[in-house]
């Protein structure tokens, strides 16, 4: 399993996204829903872009889920975690919620580093530099392109 928020999907989930894929017979891509935070997109249309984004990859199904990732995994027999790591400070963080999950469930988490040409993407960059006009058509799918866009035109 691999989990986010995906607000929006970048180039950078898509590389992790895919690594993941060809390590796995299934790969379950799971959005998280969080109702204290209001997302630039709705879960559903997330989960559009990821299915669109990963279309070409026959084993990974996207889905969704609200509270502990730990009570997916066990619900749907996920034996691990794939997250990706930027830099030194996602693992820090990833670290410590991977050992809280292996505490909490037995869930094992793999770490894969980004490829070095997307290591510097978020989502909330790409939220920021498309609000302000900026070109982000090198850092995103071709969908999240045109849904970004969209919005920030206000036709979507």
């Amino acid at each position: 399993m691999c989990p986010g928020s995906f607000d929006p999907v970048t180039n950078g989930h898509v590389d992790v996204i895919a690594r993941a894929a060809g390590l796995y017979d299934e790969l379950v891509v799971a959005v998280l829903v969080n109702p204290g935070k209001a997302g630039l997109f709705s879960v559903d249309e997330r989960m559009e872009l990821l299915r669109e984004a990963v279309a070409d990859l026959p084993n990974v199904v996207v889905d969704s889920f609200s509270g502990l990732l730990v009570d997916y995994c066990r619900s749907h027999d996920v034996p691990v975690v794939v997250k990706g790591l930027r830099a030194v400070g996602d693992f820090e963080y990833e670290l410590q919620m991977a050992q809280m999950n292996r505490e909490l469930a037995g869930i094992e988490t793999l770490f894969v580093p980004t490829a070095p040409q997307v290591g510097h993407l978020s989502s909330s960059l790409v939220k920021q530099i498309a609000t302000f006009g900026g070109d982000v058509s090198r850092l995103v799918p071709k969908a999240v392109l045109d849904r970004l866009l969209a919005k920030r035109d206000g036709s979507a």
